[in-house]
């Protein structure tokens, strides 16, 4: 196991940087743009106080955040309907930015649109040109930014046509309002339709990564197949969401007599459910291979996701700076192809 070291750049190497603060950073898809291995889900960042159903306020965030910049995990995740369809994830990014302006050039800001936001008629979600222009322009607003650096379509509308969609992709890129284009929650023959129309459009409009579900222990959407193959194949970065199972990929959960009000399954009221659902044994041996190897289990997760082919950045949500820090160390770690292979035999073993 190897785990990279924060490194000295000399003025006359830093055209060729592949780490910041130490952690490595990872092309996303064909294109110039790197991104940290391993960034922040937002999911539940905002305002609790206020009734959004948060889970993160904006003091604690804005602590993340500043550990964040410090350990490089500087890829940060969002969308404009998080918490209730608040916006306030976004808002609560939005704060920092305007208190750390000298900061921006370094995070990559990706943001999801799609559904409503403020309003009921027929105009305010899918991915028509309208709503697309619109709710870009508000999440620009909510971030306090000049720009989006990654937008993603959050799921497929098969109601619009693809081709009015990727236009106001196209324009949107022109005006600098977003640099680059991803999707969220697709199939692989959505993915395909969309790549079937780059050639109508500018390089602008390349699908660079699919965010879709993904964990070690129950994979793939069953509902989305063979996406993060596809991208292993087609040069698409597959960006997994929930890649910790809600928790129960990290040490917190092996002791349940420490479990309670403040854990995300116990407040959900889904501990229970999700303890029969999933293979406890298998995680328990997974956990037992990382104490051996004296890292967390979360870390053994994540730098084991990083090793799988078409596997773009980890984006796992969090609520504390510990937290974070622990899984941005997962991104340092590179395993050998013996390692690999003793995770994988657990991972398969009947």
């Amino acid at each position: 196991m190897e785990i990279k070291e924060k490194k000295e750049i000399s003025p006359n190497d830093r055209w060729a940087v592949d780490e910041f603060n130490g952690m490595p950073y990872r092309p996303l898809g064909d294109s110039g743009l790197r991104v940290a291995n391993v960034g922040i889900g937002t999911w539940k960042f905002g305002y609790p106080e206020k009734g959004d159903g948060a889970r993160v306020d904006e003091k604690t965030a804005h602590r993340i955040f500043d550990r964040a910049i410090e350990v490089g995990a500087t890829f940060w995740d969002t969308a404009n309907r998080y918490n209730n369809a608040s916006g306030n994830s976004e808002r609560v990014i939005g704060t920092w930015m305007r208190l750390n302006p000298d900061q921006r050039r370094n995070v990559i800001l990706a943001t999801k649109i799609f559904a409503p936001m403020d309003g009921i008629s027929p105009n305010h979600g899918r991915l028509s040109r309208l709503n697309i222009i619109e709710s870009v322009h508000a999440c620009i607003e909510r971030l306090q930014v000049d720009y989006i650096d990654l937008l993603y379509f959050h799921l497929f509308d098969s109601t619009t046509p693809a081709e009015e969609s990727l236009s106001a992709i196209e324009d949107l890129v022109k005006e600098d309002a977003i640099r680059y284009f991803a999707i969220s929650n697709f199939t692989v023959d959505q993915i395909k339709l969309y790549q079937s129309l780059e050639s109508h459009f500018s390089i602008r409009v390349r699908v660079l990564a699919v965010q879709n579900k993904f964990d070690i222990i129950s994979l793939e959407d069953d509902q989305k197949p063979g996406v993060l193959h596809y991208c292993a194949q087609s040069g698409v970065s597959f960006v997994a969401w929930s890649p910790l199972l809600k928790g129960l990929l990290t040490d917190k959960y092996q002791d349940l007599t420490g479990v309670g009000p403040g854990d995300r399954l116990y407040d959900e009221g889904t501990l229970n459910s999700a303890l029969e659902r999933y293979d406890l044994t298998r995680i328990k041996k997974l956990a037992d291979l990382s104490k051996e190897w004296g890292i967390s289990l979360n870390q053994l997760v994540i730098a084991y996701m990083l090793s799988r082919p078409g596997m773009g950045p980890i984006i796992p949500s969090v609520s504390s700076v510990v937290q974070m820090e622990s899984n941005a160390y997962g991104g340092r770690i590179t395993f050998s192809k013996e390692e690999i292979l003793k995770i994988e035999e657990i991972l398969t073993e009947k």
